[in-house]
């Protein structure tokens, strides 16, 4: 059965920033384009397949209650809901991403 995927704002707005930073920092607006393109291309592929992301757990084996997703440099953090797939944060890779999630 296929699920909703759907991004909070706080992911959206990565979305744009990496973007933005792409485009306008790098000079680089195809690249900028083919990067956000690619991050969603993944995230589409938990409609059909919400598991297919690894589970994130603390330092203390506890887990965290997301997954996420490696789209190049970008980590798409989701969780999973009955009928739904929530994509809460798009983060690059090398950032501190447990922090911003869990600040």
């Amino acid at each position: 059965m296929k699920v909703s995927v759907k991004f909070s704002p706080e992911a959206l707005k990565d979305l744009d920033e990496i973007y933005g930073y792409i485009a306008n920092v790098l000079k680089s607006p195809d690249a900028a384009d083919n990067t956000v393109n690619k991050i969603l291309d993944k995230t589409d592929l938990l409609s059909d397949n919400p598991e297919i992301g690894t589970q994130l757990f603390f330092e203390n084996d506890l887990f965290s209650g997301y997954r996420y997703m490696v789209s190049d440099n970008y980590l798409a953090f989701y969780r999973i809901s009955a009928d739904s797939v929530f994509v809460d944060r798009v983060i690059y890779g090398k950032r501190d991403y447990m922090k911003i999630l869990f600040k």
